[in-house]
């Protein structure tokens, strides 16, 4: 063992030596005699929780099959295209409808949710057309502008069922028939659907510049209620072009955009090898940079702050002036430089708090780190449901037959009532248990996931115990350390990982679930429902933490050992707990250190990105690209940079980690 480990923390060796006596007590179990000759992982194994691997394989053939059943079954047009009440696809070529590709609403209005409208569950007729409507009008104003032309109806016929060509049919036969929307508002396409063109003037909702319409009953209607009907949508004003506008900045910007993200990956090789000859001074001068960093950003937000308040009109909210694309805007308002400003200070005082009161663990968690930088749903067929104008039919939502529908008395009993497309689906048992299917799609896909993360800190984890527990580095270590770890791993150990791994899942699953139901009941009025929801949702984010954190150190034990994960786990829960304050600390402060490293990755590669693409750079002026928002790339760039920083960080975690664990494990031996 390396003698600079040795001192790590002598007040941890005094506190295990004191309470040896408490070694042999049912809680921590009997103490491991320290054998001298160990030199790391134990190459001599077994298969751990085989059953657990078995059912594992079975699991992994049995997904192979569900996603063959799926593809033999699936339809990938139902996901691409829209549908329409008669189940037909929009835009899909070699149908009539090849060049209707939008699908369009009757009335809007009945839309209570825009995840509805997605979802292709709105109670109201739903058309394909080519373009969505461009104006205001009521079905009795094409009425009686028919009498003098045929203009007016030749384009409200557009919206209308396919093959009715009555225009003087009374409107109250119309509605109840759903032969023609009772009235259209002027719509753009999004999502392949025509969504009402709503825009803001001076921080009023409008439609076409008006606030308020008629319907074909001649009753007042607000923009309001379109807005109440898309909740949500309004937020995406102008999403398409918008959108647009981000896929020619990328067009036009990918080149630097790349460039900006090797540098990244440059600086964050280029910072790993400095921490392998001055770790201390490398991650005291990252400390004392992001200090001075922000403390420059506190000293600028003050002075933008204090120089916009006197200004007339820089009192204005950010609720006042709403979603704006450009995002100078803001910066023109004082309450957006006094949030920058609290925020800063904040995480300033923060930082200054754990330097002064845990200067202690920080200077170990350093020592560790030097140590560890010297190693480096389509399927079915379509379903017709009863869809009834009047609240109290007996037949609604019951499954019907478009083709002999008006041969029943389904629309005697209930006047207006329609047998329209609802979803894909079907009676054999393969559908009845589709949704079973798709959540255990979704169990089997969290636990291949965490199975992945597992193996993978369990070979870390191997890698690096092999190099604490050598006594003659580099003699001792293995030639391959990585490969050696990764195939004890997946030899002996891969019921283990995924008994672990599946543990997580199933505590994932049911967070899923939580925040599926938090959905459905936000509209709700029961108090009491939603505190429980919210209590059960923060027990289940804490238990998912909870064993995350012990999965991990349990992958360390199963990689140094070999045992079981329910010993390992046992073990490693055991050793903590006796060091459990230190060990909370230094995993704080380790994440703490690593974090700073990150940011100032990340700060520094964004603040080159942001003077490059605001021109400020003389140099470069004429290279950098014509922009719609600068903030696409430069966004993207610094985001880019701290996936790249955590990437590499990440292994620095898992080193940290399993040098401690092993630390603390020759504790327990001496």
């Amino acid at each position: 063992m390396p003698s600079n480990l040795d001192t790590l923390d002598n007040s941890i060796v005094q506190s295990e030596m004191a309470r040896k006596s408490d070694f042999s007590s049912p809680y921590y179990g009997e103490p491991r005699k320290f054998d001298p000759t160990f030199r790391g992982p134990i190459s001599n194994r077994s298969c751990t929780d085989v059953f657990c691997c078995v059912i594992f394989i079975i699991v992994i053939l049995g997904y192979i099959a569900l996603g063959t059943v799926a593809w033999l079954h699936g339809d990938p047009r139902k996901v691409i295209y829209p549908t329409d009440s008669y189940g037909q696809f929009c835009g899909q070529k070699g149908t009539p409808n090849a060049k209707k590709s939008i699908l369009f609403y009757f009335n809007i209005l009945k839309c209570a949710n825009p995840a509805v409208l997605i979802n292709l569950q709105c109670p109201t007729t739903q058309m394909c057309v080519s373009k969505c409507p461009d104006r205001f009008a009521t079905y009795t104003d094409m009425q009686l502008q028919y009498q003098i032309t045929a203009a007016p109806w030749e384009y409200y016929r557009r919206f209308c069922k396919p093959g009715f060509n009555n225009p003087t049919k009374p409107v109250a036969q119309v509605l109840r028939d759903e032969d023609c929307p009772s009235m259209i508002v002027p719509s753009r396409p999004f999502l392949q659907r025509c969504f009402p063109d709503f825009i803001t003037l001076n921080g009023t909702l409008t439609v076409a510049k008006r606030t308020h319409f008629k319907d074909a009953l001649d009753k007042a209607r607000s923009v309001t209620e379109l807005r109440d009907a898309a909740n949500g949508i309004t937020g995406l004003v102008d999403a398409k072009e918008v959108g647009m506008k981000i896929v020619e900045d990328y067009a036009a910007s990918w080149n630097w955009i790349l460039i900006g993200l090797v540098i990244a990956l440059v600086v964050s090789l280029i910072f790993i090898l400095l921490l392998r000859f001055t770790a201390g001074l490398l991650l005291w001068f990252t400390i004392i940079a992001v200090i001075l960093v922000i403390a420059y950003g506190i000293w600028h937000c003050y002075l933008e702050f204090s120089l916009l308040r006197q200004q007339p009109g820089a009192d204005v909210t950010i609720v006042d002036i709403g979603f704006q694309t450009d995002v100078t805007v803001y910066l023109h308002l004082s309450q957006t430089w006094l949030i920058f400003l609290i925020a800063l200070c904040t995480i300033e005082a923060s930082i200054l708090i754990i330097l002064i009161f845990l200067r202690k663990r920080v200077r170990i968690a350093i020592a560790l780190l030097r140590e560890g930088s010297k190693f480096l749903a389509s399927s079915g067929d379509a379903i017709y449901k009863v869809m009834a104008a009047e609240p109290n039919c007996m037949y609604a939502n019951k499954t019907c037959d478009p083709e002999t529908f008006n041969k029943t008395n389904v629309s005697k009993t209930c006047p207006g009532a329609q047998c329209t497309f609802a979803f894909y689906g079907g009676e054999t048992p393969y559908h009845r248990y589709l949704f079973i299917l798709q959540l255990s799609n979704l169990l089997i896909f969290l636990w291949l996931v965490n199975f992945i993360i597992a193996l993978g800190q369990c070979t870390l984890a191997g890698a690096f115990a092999s190099y604490y527990w050598a006594r003659r580095k580099p003699q001792d270590i293995p030639t391959c350390p990585l490969f050696s770890s990764f195939s004890r791993a997946i030899r002996y150990h891969t019921g283990s990982l995924a008994f672990g791994a599946l543990i997580l899942a199933l505590v994932q699953m049911a967070r899923i679930i939580l925040e599926y139901l938090d959905s459905k009941l936000k509209g709700a009025s029961n108090v009491a429902a939603r505190f429980l929801l919210c209590c059960l949702k923060c027990c289940f984010w804490c238990l998912e933490r909870f064993i995350k954190f012990m999965n991990r150190n349990a992958y360390i034990m199963i990689a140094i050992y070999g045992k079981c994960f329910c010993t390992s786990a046992r073990d490693a829960f055991c050793l903590l707990m006796r060091n459990v304050v230190r060990v909370a600390v230094l995993d704080r402060v380790t994440d703490f250190l690593l974090f700073l490293g990150k940011v100032l990755i990340a700060g520094s590669v964004g603040v080159i990105a942001f003077f490059f693409f605001t021109h400020k750079i003389p140099i470069v002026q004429e290279d950098v690209p014509t922009l719609h928002y600068y903030w696409v790339p430069l966004l993207t760039v610094i985001c880019g940079s701290y996936l790249i920083a955590h990437g590499f960080f990440s292994v620095y975690a898992m080193c940290v980690d399993t040098l401690f664990l092993c630390f603390l494990n020759r504790l327990r031996q001496t």
